[in-house]
């Protein structure tokens, strides 16, 4: 039946005539299923036409959606005949993954937003039974380079929503832009909102577009996200990054750094990319403003994880600063590492005092890591082996295989060639958990995720290209109970399914890369530099020349 990702288990009935949606159908809600159902009603009726009420107290309807407290929070059950789809889950999550897996089931349709002349609604006669194999499926969407405006936002949580993924982690800070308002620090989005100019392709190139760049979520703007993407079985996480990726934030409070060895207040918020020298001070006024940020922070979100960053920080300005110097001595540390580790693991204690779990990239592991922390494992496999030997959960992202920014092809068709060439068939083949870590330790994997930084994505249509079609694949991988060896997995199998999905990425209005190249529009003429010699990491451009 070409679903995507692939069930547990389906089983066509031969014995059973095909479901079929008519204007009078109805929808059945039972106790504790009401929300999904009024999200279900909402999607089919836009794209049918018709009204699908809610089925009076007491009778059956037509759809029919349930609860049942045997099944795992995210597993479901799809059963269709020709008297009725019942969808039943083990929450509201289980049940938003079966109507997803009913609309693809209805056809590419489904997702369009109004009814098409001389559609028809069928469901073929079938038993569907689902779970996921990980409980973080995700993806990073880093709003900080190029900003991307609330209903873009939007759209990208319908996007991972379709595809069962139930994690958007959401970059909203680094030295490019700060883009979560922040009401005790205005001066956060008032000027660390906003850069002068922004680079055009690689460095090397030496262009600019002088166009100025910015925008910022208001609190409000982020709660309606945070309820959008809930509504749909998506938790939103957000990052703030410390202590480096900074630069915007020092550019709004010069005093968050180290002025002893330059002249803060002489910056603005970066306009390369890559990696800035300017990171945060160490002293307790910083910590403090940063703890007056995050209480902001978990009033927005509700997320039992916080992502703080903690990767590329460059400790050349604590290594000539007095100032940090001192700070080393008077905490009894040995070196800048240690600081790092000091910074990373006061906001550890800091968030778990109020309920809540830090996470952060895999270079929290240097200097020690912090006691609860997760890790977020982009560095290949290393830093996730490591953290999950020593018992700490781990989100395996590694750049090699889930940076989405990273080329699809070789070739000068492909707009700014970034990193490696992943294909779709490699995202396939993307295997989470590596044969070094035994049952126990793989038991702290908790997840996937694959990531798109954004330097090079000026728009929506850029993030839509660079992250499908990988991105069903990666959802495939995290979701599917597929073979463990990459090798084994079915790769015909996949591209033929993946054939009847692109028309489903067609109505949803998804501008993917297509199996035989970029469309003119995407190539981008001109800002196609030389590919990078090695991966840009989560700032991006780091490793070009």
């Amino acid at each position: 039946m070409d679903l995507i990702p692939a069930p547990l288990r389906v089983q066509a009935r031969t014995d059973a005539p095909p479901f079929v949606l008519h204007a009078g159908s109805r929808i059945a809600a039972a106790p504790g299923a009401e929300a999904p159902a009024r999200r279900l009603r909402a999607e089919l009726s836009a794209a049918t036409g018709f009204d699908l009420d809610p089925a009076p107290a007491g009778e059956d309807g037509d759809l029919r959606l349930a609860l049942d407290p045997e099944l795992g929070a995210e597993e479901y059950r799809l059963s269709a005949d020709a008297a009725a789809v019942r969808l039943t889950g083990g929450s509201a999550a289980g049940l938003a993954h079966a109507a997803q897996t009913l609309r693809q089931l209805l056809g590419p349709a489904a997702y369009r937003s109004a009814p098409l002349p001389g559609a028809s609604w069928t469901v073929p006669a079938v038993e569907v039974h689902d779970a996921p194999r990980f409980g973080w499926r995700g993806a990073m969407l880093d709003v900080a380079r190029h900003f991307m405006p609330k209903a873009g936002v939007l759209r990208f949580v319908d996007q991972l929503a379709a595809h069962k993924l139930n994690v958007l982690h959401l970059h909203l800070t680094d030295d490019q832009g700060w883009r979560f308002e922040v009401r005790r620090y205005p001066k956060l989005t008032e000027v660390g909102g906003w850069r002068e100019r922004s680079m055009v392709g690689y460095r090397a190139g030496g262009r600019r577009d002088d166009q100025p760049h910015g925008g910022h979520y208001t609190q409000d703007d982020l709660r309606e996200i945070v309820a959008y993407a809930a509504a749909r079985g998506v938790t939103v996480v957000p990052e703030i990054d410390l202590p480096g990726h900074n630069q915007a934030a020092i550019a709004a409070y010069p005093e968050l750094g180290n002025t002893d060895v330059v002249d803060t207040a002489a910056l603005g918020t970066w306009t390369d990319w890559g990696v800035s020298e300017n990171i945060l001070n160490a002293s307790e006024a910083t910590l403090r403003f940063y703890e007056h940020v995050l209480e902001e922070l978990l009033e927005v979100f509700p997320s039992t994880f916080v992502h703080l960053g903690g990767d590329e920080c460059p400790k050349d300005q604590w290594k000539h600063s007095d100032a940090a110097q001192a700070r080393i001595a008077e905490l009894g540390l040995k070196d800048e590492f240690e600081l790092q580790s000091h910074v990373i693991r006061h906001f550890d204690r800091w968030l778990a005092a109020r309920g809540r779990r830090l996470i952060g990239w895999d270079e929290i592991l240097e200097g020690g890591l912090a006691p609860g922390a997760a890790v977020s494992s982009w560095r290949g496999y290393e830093g996730g082996i490591a953290a999950a030997n020593a018992g700490h959960d781990v989100v395996m992202c590694p750049e090699q295989h889930v940076y989405l920014d990273h080329r699809q092809a070789d070739g000068e068709d492909e707009p700014v060639p970034v990193g490696w060439v992943r294909t779709l068939e490699d995202v396939y083949r993307f295997e989470p958990v590596p044969p070094q870590l035994d049952a126990a330790a793989a038991a702290h994997v908790i997840g996937t995720q694959a990531n798109l930084w954004t330097e090079f994505m000026y728009s929506g249509r850029d993030v839509d290209y660079k992250a499908f079609p990988r991105l069903a694949a990666f959802a495939e991988v995290a979701w599917s109970d597929l073979p463990r060896d990459p090798a084994a997995r079915d790769w015909a199998g996949f591209e033929h399914r993946m054939a009847a999905h692109y028309p489903r990425l067609d109505a949803l209005g998804i501008e993917y890369r297509h199996p035989e190249g970029p469309r003119p529009w995407q190539r981008k003429p001109g800002i196609v530099g030389r590919p990078l010699d090695g991966p840009p990491g989560p700032s991006g451009e780091n490793t070009a020349p």
